[in-house]
């Protein structure tokens, strides 16, 4: 059942019988019909010189400590907007539930009387 079904060799198309037949006869008419001559082609570019290659990046004492105080920067601020929202959900999911709870009080109340 999982074993891959492989159609026969000899049913693929070989480049010899392509079911594409290739175009034959197809000329194009000029662009323009002013019978000038052609304009000689434009010389090639030079080609560009090798890309100088730059330094590898070297990290100092100061490039250390100054890229370990932007990841701490990062991480606090980060947290802080994270903790901010999960506080957020919190006392939005507190104050949802004491609504609930006044409304059932008060739902009960009128039942009652």
């Amino acid at each position: 059942m999982f074993t891959p079904k492989i159609p026969p060799p000899d049913t693929a198309p070989t480049p010899a019988t392509s079911l594409v037949q290739p175009l034959t006869g197809i000329t194009h008419t000029p662009a323009c019909t002013c019978h000038h001559t052609p304009a000689a082609a434009p010389a090639p570019a030079p080609a560009p010189a090798a890309p100088v290659s730059r330094p590898a990046v070297q990290l100092t004492p100061g490039s250390l400590l100054i890229a370990a105080a932007g990841g701490t920067a990062m991480v606090l601020i980060i947290g802080t907007v994270l903790v901010s929202m999960l506080l957020a959900t919190a006392i939005t999911a507190a104050s949802v539930a004491i609504c609930a709870v006044v409304l059932r009080s008060l739902l009960n109340n009128q039942k009652g009387n």
